[in-house]
């Protein structure tokens, strides 16, 4: 089985984007994972046939000797008249196109900026003394209940003791201007916190991995909630707690 947190970066090592620090984990990883290695060597292979063995059509001659015509009418005809062609109009729309494109990709990943800057705040703020849980419990019946009445939603609380994370409480957050639960989990002395909130809500935007100042935040979507993980714990062991909440969705998926 493959770590999540580092199949989520192997895309940008592979593209030459991930950061040296990141990138120098990474490869340390690979080493050490022979199912993470065979992965990145499968992402590697599939690179190189889609290079290699697509067929690639070469223009026509008849068809470059078209277009340079068409590029030297249309000059013609704009320096003949003042009036735009249609064919100038076509090439306005189309970048107004563009442009609004890119202004909404910008705007897409200036909200997935803003919530990973408030993840991470209030991380770094729950990590102050008597900060990281307003009900203290690794009892997640007392703890899931808790959120009644709090929220309007009912957040999914497991406890993964038996596999040396265990439920230390929950509290409330606000992140993106909505209340959101918060969950706290430790492995032996590094705190991880689970952010999440109903899928619904649409704010759901951000990288799937980042690191800033030194914590390692994991972020993913499901068709019901929306999560975030934060912690200074290693990417190997902050993925294998991934895996685990994943896998109790997909039980309590079952169920339902």
């Amino acid at each position: 089985m493959t770590h999540p947190a580092f199949e989520a970066q192997l895309d940008a090592y592979l593209d030459g984007e991930l950061a040296a620090p990141d990138a120098a984990e990474l490869e340390q990883h690979l080493r050490a994972c022979p199912e993470c290695s065979r992965l990145e060597r499968r992402r590697r292979a599939l690179s190189a046939a889609l290079r290699d063995q697509l067929p690639r059509f070469p223009a026509p001659d008849t068809l470059r000797a078209g277009v340079r015509a068409g590029v030297r009418a249309e000059a013609g005809r704009r320096a003949r008249r003042r009036a735009p062609s249609w064919g100038a109009l076509a090439v306005a729309a189309s970048l107004a196109l563009v442009a609004f494109g890119s202004r909404q990709l910008a705007l897409r990943g200036a909200a997935g900026e803003a919530i990973t800057n408030q993840v991470l705040a209030s991380h770094v703020r729950s990590l102050m003394p008597g900060h990281l849980t307003d009900v203290l419990s690794s009892d997640q019946h007392t703890v899931k209940p808790w959120f009644n009445g709090k929220l309007d939603f009912s957040p999914p609380v497991y406890d993964f003791a038996g596999a040396g994370f265990p439920l230390v409480g929950g509290r409330l957050e606000y992140v993106d201007g909505g209340p959101v639960a918060a969950l706290a989990y430790r492995r032996r002395q590094h705190v991880i916190n689970v952010f999440l909130w109903p899928a619904d809500r649409g704010r759901t935007a951000g990288p799937r991995a980042a690191t800033r100042q030194g914590y390692h935040l994991l972020h993913w979507a499901t068709p019901a909630y929306a999560y975030w993980v934060a912690s200074d714990l290693g990417l190997a062991e902050l993925g294998d707690f991934v895996a685990l909440l994943q896998r109790g969705d997909s039980a309590a998926a079952a169920v339902r």
